[in-house]
């Protein structure tokens, strides 16, 4: 198995190191906008613009016969995209970006413990251990530690 690039671990982090910026600059657009809903869609909506002009760019969009190929789940990552914007929107800028993003991470955690033990959504299986329990209840240890305060 070939080594994996650096750049597979750093882009993560970056990632997830902007979601509660993401969360706070959706927060104010809601206040300015007087909606959630609508921040969210704005948000959204601006992803949508800049993906699709990557992929035209890349001339990367797929032929009609494949869209008509997919199955329901497949739609459904989307779905999950814009509850996550719609609830860091709402939720992020009142209970705090740190309290949000500990408990945003502990269901990513939650989910991918669950993902990675069935092989589910094309992961590959990696059976539940004990340490990985461990670690989620960490996790969750330090949910109720950030909450206390």
């Amino acid at each position: 198995m070939p080594a994996t690039p650096w750049w597979l671990f750093v882009l993560p982090f970056v990632a997830g190191a902007g979601l509660p910026l993401q969360a706070g600059i959706n927060g104010q657009l809601a206040r300015h906008v007087s909606s959630v809903m609508a921040a969210s869609l704005i948000s959204f909506a601006v992803g949508t613009v800049l993906l699709l002009g990557i992929t035209l760019a890349q001339r990367e969009l797929p032929a009609l016969q494949a869209l008509r190929g997919l199955s329901w789940w497949h739609w459904s990552g989307g779905l999950f995209g814009a509850l996550f914007i719609f609830t860091a929107t709402l939720a992020g800028p009142r209970i705090g970006a740190l309290l949000f993003m500990a408990l945003v991470l502990a269901g990513q955690l939650s989910a991918a413990t669950a993902l990675d033990h069935f092989g589910a959504a094309g992961f590959r299986e990696a059976p539940v251990s004990l340490g990985k329990i461990a670690g989620l209840l960490l996790i969750f240890a330090g949910v109720w530690m950030i909450r206390r305060g």
